[in-house]
């Protein structure tokens, strides 16, 4: 009986301790047990043939062609881990609710190589781990091309959680943003982005931007788990 309890134990333990995830993010999570947010061999995915390919976990394309998820997903956490090939711009999308005119009708979390001097003059709104366009990152956290970067989004409701190389970087509540034109602090928000982020829905697909700015994101471990 005392041997039948502790199995018990242990399995409840062990379940909590990668099952619970607790906001604002503090960090990455455990996400053993966690579900792939695409097959090997993307039969879950919406994507142009020939363009993204996948090879022993890693995820990538050869042109500026989208991937997104075939299921729509609410109140998540995504973990994923990305490469960039020097001067690379690319992001995750969430909360997409249009594919084909998907820029102002989802938010861009931004991929962006931080260390080129291509980028280096851009605003704080385009750098890597930002709202892309509308909230910057605390501070900039990426690692250089080559080296793998970790991401962790978590999705709930209308707060936005975004851990960078275990720093929690970006926090956004979308009901602030009421204006499709300035972001709260006053600093213009693109013009193609013309839906306030307020009215956006919180539920949609996951996208993943392909290669852009002539210069490919890699990407492996794309986790997620439901809240």
């Amino acid at each position: 009986m005392k041997l039948r309890l502790a199995v018990v134990t242990l399995m409840i333990s062990c379940l909590s301790g990668f099952s619970q995830v607790t906001l604002p993010l503090t960090g990455h999570p455990d996400t053993k047990g966690w579900a792939d947010l695409f097959k090997a061999d993307l039969s879950d995915a919406d994507y142009k043939a020939k363009v993204w390919t996948s090879e022993n976990g890693v995820f990538t394309a050869d042109e500026d062609q989208i991937i997104f998820s075939k299921a729509v997903y609410k109140n998540f956490v995504l973990d994923l881990e990305f490469n960039v090939e020097p001067g690379a711009n690319s992001g995750v999308v969430v909360y997409c609710t249009d594919k084909k005119d998907w820029i102002p009708h989802s938010v861009e979390i931004q991929i962006l190589d931080d260390t080129s001097e291509k980028w280096a003059s851009v605003a704080g709104t385009w750098q890597c781990a930002s709202i892309f366009g509308h909230l910057a990152p605390s501070e900039k956290a990426i690692k250089k091309p080559g080296e793998w970067s970790r991401m962790t989004i978590a999705c709930k409701g209308q707060m936005i959680y975004i851990v960078l190389n275990g720093k929690p970087v970006t926090t956004m509540d979308m009901s602030k943003w009421t204006s499709a034109k300035k972001n709260p602090d006053g600093s213009d928000i693109p013009e193609w982005l013309s839906t306030p982020f307020s009215k956006l829905a919180t539920k949609g697909y996951i996208g993943l931007q392909g290669k852009h700015a002539g210069a490919k994101t890699y990407f492996r471990n794309l986790k997620i788990k439901s809240l």
